[in-house]
């Protein structure tokens, strides 16, 4: 490249003036401005420029006098035929990088010693601070890089007569141009174009190729040499884009906001400096790439300083790790540097306990919202950021057919069951990236209209939903504009996410059929639920999902065996009805309505119950059970005084269990019963005197103790139906051998399995983990255990619950209290495994309890009450009992609580769970 051919911004200085500056190519840092030298044009030829002030410094190029060095190659001009490609001359290549690699980061100074009328000027360069260093046009001449111009020395000057001495040396000697051959190998072959980009990106595999910036486009745009080959190649960084400057129609370029000076920032740090370049992607003919220098990555620095912004497109292509571009542009915003100088943050206005929180989800509307409870107890709608749920393509053909999303949306009920059962009643961490603002429907153009919504991250155990949603196929990730900041603040592991399902073709991306849910909504379809009826009744427990809450006792369920939607009453209780229309009006809600329903809702809603069918009214409603997590929901909502007992419960194995619960509640005087007076105490009186204590002790054989203090047993009377029922299935097992992983689990199902002592007995699925891990409850003697799927097969008809109940009855202690600390509890239930773990003991029911009956338990020889044994050791504590009927056994167990307080040291370390010593 010749000087002449440069456009040059000239510093007027007087002629023979020193200039000293630092040619600093490699600086500590770089963050710093200290580079003074632009570009070495040729071996005889440099591009100097002064402190920047404000923006880019003007420039000046300096001609080494007295010398030449070999032209570089220039290619032809675009757009004029009659130029062609001009090569290097010999040894010009080699020049121009000895003086390149000369003065790179040293200090140099330079004297002006003529100038030509069209303001080129010529002088000499020496490294150091004066002109005492190295003259680098000497060092040119000595190495044979440059040829003296001998037509111009006056014989008087001893520093031209020195050039023409090291010339002489250089001749001799047969360096460089003087050497035999004539240079023809120092001629570079010099590729301007690449047939395909995309095919040589490729096959260079992303690995670090050696390289010299040649020019600086702008911020991000550079003109590389790709080293050893020679390939003259333009570079966009990957992932950033810089203000440019805009070519208008007369040629001309605008310049926009900060172009220049982060042209500058990049050309200070990379022109001519050896870097290594990462070729990432070449998308439309247009190389993606990374330089990495020993010192940095321009690409991060760009963003750090406010010169760049991320763009998604090229993004995904970054290998250095997108999140430190988000992270470095992220600075650059909170700091409000040069681009950013304006940006005001999406979460500005919020406070730090309203961005980030932890709360419960309680519902998950969609596939891209979920409704949370926050520690006020407020309940607040939160949605997925930057996420897409599943959406119909086209309009719905079947016009008939009433539309529901849930079910005929492709892949909506698959997202909606993930993030259902993954999430409710779980704590989550929310972080909130953006407040969508409320849209009416005139401004999105006839779409809907929104109300404003919450974006939000949503982790879970260290997973991010969106993006376990997303790379299951189940979502897409949203599209914005460049500008638009209001995005998910792990955007990019999204659209990674997103990639992925796409190249493994989940669930919205698979090229198989669509799934279809055929779902039967038989609500209040009449002659539908008469024939469901006895199905349900047969089944006994049947598992469902709660889909929505009416009321308290009104509940809308989906029944995943029988896919179909049933409308369900709880059954034995009466409920506060809501507000409804009527004929002649609104109806006022009774008191306590709406406690009642959001009292349903935050215990079952979404959550997977198990129903028990009763009966159904003449609308076609069922009525029953439910059942979740051992709770039955219809003596919950009695127990917290949000219902009444209804007299259909009498019929009820359950009535006993809702008595106690709203006597409990009722002494409580809250809600429901808070103006409730009591009866006079001499009808009380009457009613206690006529209820006694019943004893009526049958023999047990105990067979498992809980960790809770819960035991399990068997009545003795009907143990010779189980033994020869035993008998007889295994003996048909024995016959006709069940076959080896044939067995399909499912939660609520019976089945046999097999023990540690390699027999067979029946069992019910409580939880299916995975087929590896399968939680199994052995019907019979209420132990439990986790098993292989292989370990288990189907029940045969001939040993169902209906020939013989399951023999395990579960139990508690009546009249004590589980101590609270574990270690004071696992000595209690050592003691009670000791005593009567498969053993025949004799058992009373002395009242009911919420998950089973409470119970004194006597030695069958010596009759001696196991719970009294329990306090007198100063194992348990006294559970206080208010019936009247019941003081004497209570009574009779606190004289036993004092006895063990004096004779025992045990006693403090039992109360610190909070209980108390009864006096009586």
């Amino acid at each position: 490249m010749k000087c002449h051919d440069l456009s040059l911004i000239a510093l007027t200085l007087p002629k023979h003036e020193m200039i000293l500056f630092r040619m600093n190519r490699v600086l500590p840092s770089l963050a710093q401005l200290l580079v003074k030298l632009k570009r070495v044009l040729s071996g005889c030829a440099v591009i100097v420029r002064g402190q920047p002030r404000g923006g880019p410094p003007p420039e000046r190029q300096i001609n080494l006098s007295n010398v030449r060095a070999g032209a570089l190659a220039r290619r032809a001009v675009q757009g004029q035929p009659d130029t062609k490609d001009t090569p290097d001359e010999p040894w010009a290549f080699q020049a121009r990088e000895f003086l390149r690699k000369k003065v790179i980061g040293k200090e140099v100074c330079f004297t002006v010693e003529n100038k030509t009328p069209q303001g080129r000027e010529y002088g000499m360069v020496y490294l150091g601070k004066d002109t005492s260093g190295e003259n680098i046009a000497e060092s040119l001449v000595t190495e044979g890089l440059a040829t003296v111009r001998r037509e111009g020395i006056r014989g008087n000057n001893p520093e031209q007569a020195r050039l023409c001495d090291l010339e002489d040396q250089a001749k001799a000697a047969k360096k460089g141009l003087w050497s035999e051959g004539g240079g023809a190998h120092t001629i570079r072959d010099l590729k301007y174009t690449i047939e395909n980009p995309r095919n040589f990106v490729d096959s260079l595999h992303q690995k670090p190729v050696n390289a010299i910036i040649e020019h600086v486009r702008d911020g991000c745009i550079v003109r590389a040499l790709l080293l050893p080959d020679y390939y003259l190649v333009t570079v966009m960084l990957s992932g950033v884009k810089c203000p440019t400057f805009k070519r208008e129609a007369d040629g001309s370029e605008t310049p926009e906001p900060f172009s220049a000076e982060a042209k500058f920032f990049t050309e200070s740090r990379l022109l001519q400096r050896d870097v290594q370049i990462i070729l990432e992607s070449c998308p439309n003919q247009v190389i993606l790439g990374t330089i990495l220098h020993p010192n940095g990555n321009i690409t991060e620095l760009l963003l750090k300083e406010g010169f760049a912004r991320c763009v998604d497109w090229s993004m995904a292509v970054y290998t250095q790790g997108a999140e430190k571009l988000r992270a470095a542009e992220r600075s650059a915003k909170e700091r409000k540097v040069r681009i950013w100088k304006d940006y005001v943050a999406p979460t500005a206005n919020l406070d730090q306990k309203d961005r980030q929180f932890v709360a419960k989800v309680m519902q998950v509307m969609n596939a891209d919202a979920i409704v949370v409870k926050l520690n006020s107890g407020e309940h607040k709608t939160i949605h997925l950021s930057s996420i897409r749920p599943p959406r119909l393509e086209g309009e719905n053909k079947d016009k008939d057919k009433r539309f529901r999303p849930l079910y005929d949306i492709p892949y909506m009920f698959e997202a909606r069951e993930f993030l259902r059962k993954k999430l409710i009643g779980k704590k989550v961490n929310v972080t909130v990236d953006y407040i969508r603002a409320a849209t009416s429907a005139m401004e999105t153009g006839g779409v809907p209209a929104f109300p404003e919504r919450t974006c939000a991250t949503v982790t879970i155990g260290g997973i991010n939903i969106a993006e376990a949603l997303i790379s299951k196929g189940l979502a897409t990730v949203i599209r914005y504009r460049q500008d638009d900041d209001q995005r998910s603040s792990h955007y990019d592991e999204l659209l990674a996410a997103e990639a992925r399902a796409i190249k493994n073709g989940k669930g919205l991306h698979s090229k198989k059929e669509v799934p279809i849910h055929r779902v039967a909504d038989i609500s209040g379809e009449t002659q539908k639920a008469k024939q469901f009826l006895p199905f349900l009744q047969r089944a006994g427990r049947s598992e469902a999902v709660v889909e929505y809450v009416f009321s308290g006792s009104r509940l809308k369920l989906y029944m995943p065996k029988e896919t179909c939607l049933i409308t369900f009453l709880l059954a034995g209780i009466e409920c506060p009805r809501g507000s409804r229309n009527m004929p002649g009006g609104m109806q006022v809600a009774e008191p306590y309505s709406e406690e009642a329903t959001f009292f349903t809702k935050e215990l079952v809603l979404q959550r997977e119950v198990e129903v028990e069918v009763e009966s159904m009214d003449k609308a076609g409603n069922f009525i029953g059970w439910l059942h979740i997590e051992g709770v039955n929901l219809s003596v919950a909502l009695v127990e917290n005084a949000l219902s009444k007992v209804h007299f259909t419960a009498e019929r009820s194995s359950y009535y006993k269990t809702l008595l106690s619960a709203e006597e409990t509640a009722r002494q409580r005087k809250e809600k429901l019963w808070a103006n409730y007076e009591e009866k006079p105490k001499e009808e009380v009186a009457q009613l206690t005197e006529e209820k006694e204590r019943v004893a009526k002790y049958r023999a047990v054989y105990v067979t498992e103790i809980t960790d809770g203090l819960h035991f399990y047993a068997q009545d003795v009377e009907t143990g010779t139906k189980l033994e020869s029922l035993m008998e007889s299935m295994r003996g048909e097992i024995a016959a006709q051998p069940p076959v080896e992983g044939s067995f399909s689990p499912r939660r609520g199902d019976f089945c046999i399995a097999k023990f540690g002592d390699g027999e067979w007995y029946r069992a019910r699925i409580e939880k299916v983990e995975s087929p590896a891990k399968v939680h199994v409850y052995y019907i019979d003697y209420g132990n439990r255990e986790i098993l292989s799927s292989t370990r288990l097969a189907a029940l045969p008809p001939a040993f169902s619950t209906r020939t013989l109940p399951p023999q395990a009855t579960e139990y508690a202690f009546a009249f004590i209290q589980v101590p609270q600390d574990d270690d004071a509890r696992t000595d209690a239930v050592d003691s009670v495994v000791r005593d009567i773990q498969n053993t025949q003991c004799l058992l009373n029911v002395e009242y009911s309890g919420i998950v089973c009956p409470h119970v004194t338990l006597q030695f069958a020889d010596s009759k001696d009450d196991v719970g009294l044994g329990l306090v007198k050791e100063g194992l348990v504590m006294v559970d206080v009992r208010k019936e009247k009927h019941l003081q004497k056994m209570v009574t009779l167990t606190g004289i036993c609580n004092l006895c063990a307080l004096k004779c025992t040291s045990l006693f403090p370390s039992r109360a610190s769970d909070g209980s108390q010593f009864v006096l009586l």
